[in-house]
């Protein structure tokens, strides 16, 4: 009987070869091949999942496990199937190939997220075939749209299924139970808190005219000073408590003393993911899209822009009196997609499972609580009243720029992380 380590690593590079690009305005592939292939997976050893469409080809699947004691409360264990695009042009092998080369499996969706899909189907589908059933009653779900916020795959099943979640009070998804070395030491970053979305449209109007006479009232004029003023803002430092406690374990990796008035003394030490922790001492608000105009010698009526926003837990306030400060009177702003901020506390007995199951497989590592920068679907799950947590187990090579890889060229995956997660995730949900 092939184990869940060993069939891991091909169903990783199975879903990578589906293309389930989502470039935000519905018009892709959609998820429907992807959560086909994971249902037919899962038939193959008993399930039977539901498969929803919130619109065409925008799939998700979702599927109850029974536990041992179902009068427990549930478990729900999630993860994403669309992926963000890739050009073939920049990447040394095609980003839907699935190749695995060099002791790693390539491609879009390697570490965000098919890697964590792969481990779930490879885990439960080893527990079903020797019957193995978990304490409580797991519910697994495999969701569409998390690339563009979740309004066709998380929010939709939250907002119109609600009732298949029903019963469940925590949750686990990416991203997080990943190593870091830092000081020679791997810390295990478990995510118990991120940054909230404020996705904008901005929007300038002035007087459209000949672009050879006086135009004081001009929209490109005030789009851009207003972009120019957010773009270059210098927020200032707000320690969370998960943000706080990663900074001090990393400075006790490192030797150092921990200062809260002075973190860049440490994110200046901590190597590649200094990227990704830095971006949680702030708010972030980054203009990404301009357009305006059509003739050189026209000046438009309206200019807009796009802004990607992150707010910080409890921060949501004081950020788009920030944003609104910035931008001034004369540009109006508009949602694009706006989600909360997430965050929990570093305790509970899911959480010492995690840590247990963890330290079972790597007695050397240290787990430390941490933000992350992005968004997860665990905006739409929080929602309902789960506590959520990302973790995606993964043991990984201390030269790899892991958070540089999502959403990045040459995405990959080592298939020993691939292998150190679907024993830890087991032993897991023997633990939770």
């Amino acid at each position: 009987m092939t184990t869940a380590q060993e069939e891991v690593a091909g169903l990783a590079s199975d879903l990578i070869r589906i293309d389930s690009t989502n470039r935000g305005d519905n018009a892709g592939p959609g998820e429907r091949a992807a959560a086909e292939h994971v249902a037919a997976l899962l038939a193959e050893v008993g399930l039977e999942p539901m498969v929803l469409e919130s619109d065409k080809n925008r799939t998700s699947l979702v599927a109850r496990i029974e536990g041992a004691d179902p009068a427990r409360p549930a478990l729900l264990i999630h993860g994403h199937l669309d992926v963000v695009p890739a050009d073939p042009a920049d990447w040394q092998v095609h980003p839907l190939s699935g190749e695995i080369k060099d002791g790693c499996v390539w491609g879009r969706g390697a570490v965000d997220m098919k890697d964590m899909d792969a481990m779930m189907l490879a885990v439960f589908r080893q527990r079903l075939r020797e019957g193995r059933k978990p304490p409580r009653d797991i519910v697994l779900a495999f969701l569409a749209d998390e690339e563009a916020g979740g309004d066709y795959g998380a929010q939709w099943l939250a907002d119109k299924h609600p009732g298949l979640f029903e019963g469940v009070s925590e949750a686990i998804g990416e991203v997080g139970g990943f190593s870091a070395t830092i000081g020679g030491r791997r810390l295990y970053l478990l995510q118990t808190a991120e940054k909230g979305i404020a996705w904008m449209r901005l929007t300038a109007r002035g007087t459209a005219g000949h672009g050879s006479m006086l135009q004081p009232d001009n929209a490109v004029t005030e789009l851009a000073e207003a972009i120019g003023r957010v773009g270059r803002h210098e927020w200032p430092v707000r320690l969370t408590p998960s943000v706080e406690a990663f900074l001090a374990a990393a400075a006790d990796a490192l030797g150092i003393s921990f200062d809260a008035e002075d973190s860049a003394a440490v994110l200046s030490k901590i190597g590649p993911i200094a990227r990704m922790i830095g971006a949680t001492l702030t708010n972030t608000a980054n203009p990404s899209v301009l357009s305006a105009g059509y003739k050189v010698n026209v000046v438009p009526q309206t200019a807009t822009a796009q802004l990607d926003g992150r707010f910080l837990p409890g921060a949501e306030e004081e950020f788009f009196a920030e944003i609104d400060r910035l931008l001034g009177p004369g540009v109006h702003r508009e949602f694009i997609n706006h989600k909360p901020a997430v965050q929990t506390t570093f305790d509970g007995a899911l959480r010492d499972a995690m840590i247990m199951a963890l330290l079972e497989s790597d007695p050397d590592g240290t787990v430390v609580p941490y933000c992350l920068s992005g968004g997860t679907d665990a905006k739409a799950f929080s929602e309902l009243g789960i506590r959520c947590f990302g973790f995606t187990p993964l043991r990984l090579p201390a030269e790899l720029d892991f958070a540089g890889l999502f959403h990045g060229v040459d995405e990959r995956v080592p298939v020993a992380a691939l292998e150190f997660g679907t024993k830890v995730l087991d032993r897991f949900i023997d633990l939770c």
